[in-house]
């Protein structure tokens, strides 16, 4: 199973995200890799990630059976006000279309690659609507896209009116939203719909985290036990029923091979909308 974007470009159905993996980066992403993922999510941003360790262990895959065409890269450009105390990978006097290009070039080298499969703006500068930052990063990310250095180019931690406003606005409208998708939100529909409109797809994140509720709660484990599944199967099933790429970031081996496993089961029409609509 896979997906594809709105330019034809081909997708993995699950992402594995490095957010927080600090030190563990490298090994954890050997294992996700040898364990069947194809799809790796990073960032360029150290208080986070650690996207130089991704890179060690892209290395060390390559001396075996895997290659670079083999995997789907995806990192992200931070702005300066989402890097923390930790030193930016771009001259932070420079001007915004500079540090964006600093910022994939140092992408590029620590990756060991010569182009990126999504590049994702990590977060609007504000938490309301687009300002002229916004703009300024995402036509730097249009012109990297028509060079083809990165073969997609998306948006993270958006709101409704954000993502509308970017749709309308950009000469290139976004493949990929990334957002923290909360149960609560009917799984952040707003937001869901307008990628929906706009062929756009939805990555979603903390699937699990976020939604400790739903996990354990009677109907999921209804389900799961209906399929032989595990709750968290049953959640990232329903995921890609609805058109979401889910993420999961898990560190355990055996949680990750039950995580790819998840495609192969099938959820009923009712199954589906009582997972999206419960609280």
């Amino acid at each position: 199973m896979s997906l594809i974007t709105y330019n034809g470009y081909t997708v993995p159905p699950l992402l594995y995200g490095t957010a927080w993996k600090k030190e563990k980066t490298k090994n954890l992403v050997e294992l996700a890799v040898n364990s069947g993922f194809r799809a790796i999510d990073t960032a360029n941003q150290l208080i986070h990630y650690n996207e130089v360790g991704v890179g060690e262990a892209l290395l060390e895959l390559y001396k075996s059976d895997i290659k670079r065409c083999d995997l789907f890269l995806q990192t992200k450009f931070t702005s300066i006000n989402g890097q923390g105390n930790q030193a930016p990978p771009y001259d932070a006097s420079a001007d915004l279309p500079t540090q964006v290009r600093q910022s994939v070039e140092s992408s590029l080298k620590h990756l060991h690659t010569d182009y990126l499969d999504s590049y994702v703006l990590h977060g609007p500068h504000t938490r309301r609507g687009l300002v002229t930052q916004d703009w300024q990063v995402w036509s730097k990310m249009e012109e990297l896209f028509e060079k083809q250095i990165v073969r997609s180019i998306g948006v993270s931690n958006v709101d409704a009116d954000q993502l509308n406003e970017l749709c309308t606005g950009a000469r290139i409208k976004p493949m990929f939203v990334q957002n923290r998708c909360y149960a609560i939100t009917r799984w952040d529909k707003d937001v869901r719909d307008i990628c929906i409109l706009n062929k756009i797809l939805y990555q979603g994140f903390s699937l699990l985290t976020a939604n400790p509720n739903v996990l354990n709660s009677h109907s999921v484990h209804a389900i799961a036990e209906r399929l032989k599944a595990t709750p968290a199967q049953v959640i990232f099933r329903f995921a890609l029923d609805v058109g979401m790429l889910p993420l999961t970031g898990t560190t355990n081996a055996t949680h990750m091979k039950e995580d790819l496993l998840s495609p192969q089961f099938k959820l009923t029409p009712a199954e589906i909308e009582l997972i999206e609509n419960i609280l």
